[in-house]
């Protein structure tokens, strides 16, 4: 970084309560509750005289969004995170999952990781960059939005509002242990329902059991082939046979029994062509198969979405950790999704993934971010800022 001097405006100290202070929030999704935290993010934004709105979408939920002004010459940064987070569990954690504890150089929370250290990153970075006075050749914009763990309600909301327009690039802060990813699998959840007619157990032939057609469709299912090409960074598409419902008692010919399945796809699968496969599937075995009847639910519907290594972007990302760090990066994927899979499809942008903390430690028990990653983090964003949008 050439000028080294924003570097410090970054108070370690105030760095680490602030994401204390965010991982005290409860936003665990369901219900979400995401719209205090929000306003407190605002709050921040306020004091260092960030302009900035929340938006209430109800419920207790909402964005929050900052912006500072560039000269027009060069598309807009984005910077996102998401303020929800899945809930704590029911295994007793060593540090409580709201408490922000700080033992042995890692900071403890639900949320720590996956993201409030990537959002709190961002904050404090937007913080030194405004307080440096750069003077920058487009909008910097953060944004926070609410339910990525469920529907995505936020990322949707700021969509449709036209948030991304002049936008040039993306940073999610999403944990990547201060790696670069660029790829990330896409969700693909169906609920497949077979029926038949309900009986008495003592007179099966009067009934038609949806549960035994059922296991005709799961030996399909399980043959099934995906029609793909291996993706350099996430690799080949997985699917899991994730639940399955059927019958109400034991003396009851069971009319319905519905299965759940979740499939991880890669970039190029169409989504549409697999519901068609499976009921082409459905069609082959109510024509081999008397009073067969069953039907497909899209349940998730999230694309598998890329940036190629080779895009400038990406190669900026790459050569940033290099000057700053002394660091060579590869740039890879990821099997999760993330709000990545709201804001790409329909606008093409480049986008990477960079964020403090291991991305195993989401979602798990005693979750926590290492001080020394989140600092390096917050290190990255101001030097992105300043390639991006000051050089």
């Amino acid at each position: 970084m050439e000028d080294t001097k924003v570097l410090d405006y970054v108070n370690k100290d105030e760095a680490i309560e602030l994401l204390q202070e965010m991982i005290r929030f409860k936003t665990v999704n369901g219900p979400g509750d995401e719209l205090p935290l929000a306003k407190y993010i605002k709050s921040k934004l306020d004091e260092i005289d960030v302009d900035n709105f929340v938006d209430d979408i109800g419920d207790n939920r909402g964005n929050v969004v900052g912006r500072i002004k560039g000269s027009g010459e060069r598309d807009a940064l984005f910077f996102n995170g998401h303020l929800d987070t899945v809930p704590p569990g029911d295994i007793e954690w060593e540090h409580g999952p709201y408490s922000g504890d700080i033992e042995d150089g890692k900071i403890y929370g639900r949320g720590s990781a996956d993201m409030k250290g990537g959002l709190a990153a961002m904050l404090t970075a937007v913080k030194a960059v405004k307080k440096a006075g750069w003077e920058l050749k487009g909008d910097f914009i953060y944004s926070a939005t609410a339910g990525e763990e469920t529907d995505s309600i936020g990322a949707v909301k700021y969509l449709e509002d036209g948030g991304l327009d002049g936008v040039g690039a993306i940073i999610i802060g999403e944990p990547s242990s201060n790696g670069v990813n660029v790829a990330e699998k896409g969700a693909f959840w169906v609920e497949i329902t077979t029926y038949g007619k309900t009986a008495h157990g003592a007179f099966p032939h009067k009934g038609v059991n949806a549960v035994v057609h059922m296991n005709a469709l799961l030996s399909e299912l399980v043959s099934y082939k995906f029609k793909y090409e291996e993706n350099e960074l996430v690799g080949s598409p997985t699917m899991n046979i994730s639940t399955i419902n059927g019958g109400v008692k034991t003396n009851v010919v069971p009319d319905k029994c519905s299965i759940t399945v979740d499939m991880r796809t890669v970039p190029g699968q169409v989504h549409g062509d697999i519901v068609k496969d499976f009921e082409a599937m459905i069609e082959k075995l109510a024509s081999e198969i008397e009073n067969f009847k069953a039907d497909v639910k899209v349940l998730n519907d999230r694309p598998a979405v890329e940036t190629k290594i080779s895009n400038e972007f990406v190669r900026m990302a790459t050569d940033t950790i290099k000057e700053e760090f002394g660091k060579e990066v590869e740039p890879k994927g990821v099997n999760f999704y993330t709000d990545a899979s709201i804001f790409l499809p329909p606008t093409s942008l480049p986008c990477i993934f960079y964020g403090p903390g291991d991305a195993d430690m989401a979602h798990q028990p005693n979750e926590f971010v290492p001080i020394d990653s989140y600092m390096e983090c917050i290190h990255f964003y101001i030097a992105m800022i300043e390639n991006y949008l000051v050089k």
